[in-house]
């Protein structure tokens, strides 16, 4: 079978040069060159809209590639078409620019000015990567093989405003309306997923951190499966086990669980680490869920400057969630966001915690009632954000909306 090899190559004498060289290798069938970064992803958007075997089994981007810089290039590619292999054509084949290539998600590298030997030799290899990440995708049975999921952090401005209670409440919307969805416990030191499930568990996501390459097999052995149909990934249950989980590590994790799950739900805590923010970083939409008093809507505003002042996310790529509202507090959504800038969800969840105790108490958060006001709210949030498949019709029919959110979910599953 051919392999089809697309370059990405802003220069026209660098593009001569490459599609040249690219005619010569056996088996192999180049694509018209791209030249810039927005063609590249909108045409690799356009194949994968057809079908995941549309794609291109390799893209090749050349350093001087733009307006995006190369390697935010690969990282894009990536994380959004993650069974394609990126090889990095470059003048400075340093080990450092190697390692940051790697990082960003590039499976080779080659050297400048191009050699018919190295090229050909990555790119046998990273056409057979492609072909076995493919192979590997297509034989898992039920699982996503999409452009790439939706990834979704919920993180908190301080301990105690609720942010396990809505990660996982988002999960199970998503996962009850017909998506497969993970949920990833980030909150590496005092992670409490594991507990408000009642699960009790060996592996966690410190077993995938050493892992380079992160196959479905080995994935689908360190996730968990939960009886709502949730994949769980959970922190260690040894605390201090958590240092091992690196940002690096977290890329690559996030990564394999974006080419499996149409949803990823990842509960960050109130602490961000390293691998916390290259996962905040990586979100297509990253909560930030606040309580409505001084305190929390502080500790919000200092989480949004860090994450700005760190290049993590812009305040106006966040969203604040505002959990236990009230009308009756002086603090409301409106004057939150002007303090910290950022998006605010139109959904608010109110304060009601003792619908909540005996579920929480219990470690059977999933068993909360669908009557239950949180939990109307939550999964009300959940459909703002996109996470939750809406069937046809249900909508214009007001299915999903109040306490007959839950029962429009069983009443899907039924039907289907």
């Amino acid at each position: 079978m051919p392999t089809r090899i697309l370059p990405a190559v802003g220069d026209t004498d660098a593009v001569r040069s490459v599609t040249t060289l690219l005619s010569q290798l056996p088996d192999a069938e180049p694509v018209s060159p791209v030249v810039d970064s927005t063609q590249l992803i909108d045409t690799l958007a356009r194949l994968a809209a057809e079908s995941v075997d549309e794609l291109p089994e390799v893209v090749i981007v050349h350093e001087r590639i733009g307006p995006v810089p190369a390697l935010e290039l690969i990282r894009e590619v990536a994380l959004r078409f993650p069974a394609v292999g990126v090889i990095l054509v470059t003048s400075d084949a340093s080990p450092g620019l190697f390692q940051a290539a790697m990082d960003y998600g590039a499976r080779g590298l080659v050297a400048l000015p191009l050699s018919y030997e190295e090229l050909a030799s990555r790119v046998q290899a990273v056409a057979q990567w492609s072909v076995g990440v493919r192979r590997h995708l297509g034989a898992g049975g039920d699982v996503f093989t999409g452009v790439g999921g939706t990834v979704v952090t919920v993180s908190g401005a301080k301990g105690g405003v609720g942010v396990t209670l809505t990660a996982i409440q988002l999960a199970l919307a998503a996962q009850a309306s017909g998506r497969s969805t993970a949920l990833v416990d980030l909150d590496l030191q005092t992670g409490d997923v594991a507990s408000y499930l009642d699960v009790q568990f060996r592996r966690s996501v410190v077993d995938l951190a050493a892992i380079t390459d992160i196959s479905p097999r080995v994935l689908a052995d360190a996730v968990f499966r939960h009886d709502t149909g949730l994949a769980l990934l959970l922190a260690p249950a040894e605390g201090e086990r958590g240092e091992d989980v690196t940002d690096r590590a977290a890329r690559q994790i996030v990564s394999a669980l974006r080419s499996r799950y149409e949803v990823v739900v990842i509960d960050c805590g109130a602490q961000i680490g390293g691998a916390g923010a290259a996962a905040v970083e990586m979100a297509d939409r990253a909560l930030l869920v606040t309580t409505p008093d001084v305190v929390a809507v502080r500790g919000a505003k200092r989480a949004v400057r860090m994450w700005d002042r760190l290049q993590i996310r812009k305040a106006e790529e966040t969203t604040i969630v505002v959990n236990r509202h009230s009308r009756g507090t002086e603090i409301q959504p409106p004057l939150i966001q002007k303090i910290t800038g950022t998006a605010v969800a139109a959904t608010a969840v109110p304060a009601n915690f003792k619908e909540l105790q005996s579920v929480v108490d219990a470690g059977r958060v999933h068993e909360l009632e669908n009557k239950s006001a949180v939990k109307q709210a939550l999964w009300g949030l959940a459909a703002e954000l996109g996470l939750v498949k809406v069937p046809e019709g249900a909508q214009k029919a007001g299915r999903f909306r109040g306490g007959d959110r839950g029962s429009v979910s069983l009443r899907r599953r039924r039907e289907g």
